[in-house]
């Protein structure tokens, strides 16, 4: 097992239980008790939990409000929005995810015409709806804490109605191999949803989130056509990303 797999699991069962044991993590990962001590160093120096004497304790890991998000990096949001509405022609359909990236593309999308869009955030839906021939459908759910959106069973299986040219989705974090996280298993499930029902699918991110390994991994990352960024990340990860098929768009 890779040593971001070893990551992947730790956070996942952290998720669930909230303390771990190195002794538990030695058996369930096969590896010497010098591995999971490193492993568990690294992840503590990344801010991801909070190691023990004999083992690990989670740390809150709740995704800050949309409205801190949207004042961080947002230089860099603005330009990957434009860069990633650069791809919508008028007349196209949209599935668009939540979040203060899509929130940007939402806003650079503001003069084409006659979009069909499906969306779980609301400010999303007001951005594009009622102007230009647009059809907007905002998507049913349980609204989420710190997001004005919704997710849920009922935003999944609403999904699964539709199928679109475009998806654009965010992400929680992406991992040095390549792998789509996130920071809960209903935001990752819709996520991957998203992915699953668009012709096109896109992951609009910027350069934080490389290199950050969140407790649920989101389905269909191999799915996905293009990821766009402010810039490119690092060697290895594009290496990872070409190999999974994707091509890196720098706005």
């Amino acid at each position: 097992m890779l040593a971001e797999q070893r990551h992947q699991y730790i956070l996942s069962e952290l998720d669930k239980h909230g303390a771990l044991a190195v002794a538990d993590l030695v058996r369930a990962l096969s590896v010497s008790r010098e591995t999971v001590r490193r492993d568990l160093n690294a992840l503590a120096g990344r801010g991801l939990v909070t190691t023990t004497h004999g083992g690990a304790l989670s740390v809150d890991r709740r995704e800050p409000h949309v409205d801190v998000r949207e004042a961080k990096n947002a230089a860099a949001k603005h330009a990957i929005g434009v860069r990633a509405a650069a791809f919508v022609p008028d007349g196209a359909s949209l599935v668009i995810d939540s979040g203060s990236t899509t929130q940007a593309l939402a806003r650079a999308l503001g003069q084409r015409h006659r979009l069909t869009v499906y969306t779980n955030d609301w400010r999303i839906a007001m951005l594009l709806a009622r102007r230009n021939g647009n059809r907007v459908t905002l998507l049913g759910g349980e609204i989420a804490d710190l997001e004005d959106a919704t997710f849920g069973l009922d935003t999944i299986q609403q999904l699964a109605q539709y199928h679109a040219d475009f998806a654009f989705v965010g992400a929680g974090g992406i991992t040095n191999d390549a792998h789509l996280t996130d920071y809960s298993r209903l935001a990752a499930e819709v996520r991957g949803s998203m992915i699953a029902s668009a012709a096109c699918p896109v992951v609009v991110a910027d350069c934080s989130k490389f290199g950050l390994v969140l407790p649920v991994r989101i389905a269909g990352f191999e799915a996905v056509r293009f990821l766009v960024c402010e810039a490119l990340p690092e060697r290895g990860v594009r290496r990872a990303l070409a190999a999974r098929g994707l091509e890196v768009v720098v706005a």
